[in-house]
């Protein structure tokens, strides 16, 4: 399976565990691959999106931040 979207997140992240959520329910949706990265681990992810996580990539660009809009998302995998 494809990782096609990655979550960007950091622990104790209030709105990372809905996010996580609503990704799997995408993937599986989509069928498609995602992968989760803790922004805390890479000093370069931290510095660009830590002060709006979660952070949503698409094909590893930035699709969305701070909630998972399902349906759009959907639709751009779907392209």
């Amino acid at each position: 399976m494809d990782d096609r979207l990655t979550l960007l997140t950091r622990q104790d992240c209030h709105l990372c565990a809905a996010a996580r959520e609503a990704m799997a329910r995408v993937a599986a949706t989509a069928g498609v691959g995602w992968r989760e990265i803790d922004v805390a681990t890479d000093e370069e992810l931290d510095r660009e999106y830590g002060d709006r996580l979660p952070v949503i990539l698409l094909d590893g660009k930035e699709h969305g931040y701070w909630r998972v809009e399902e349906a759009r998302l959907l639709r751009d995998l779907a392209r």
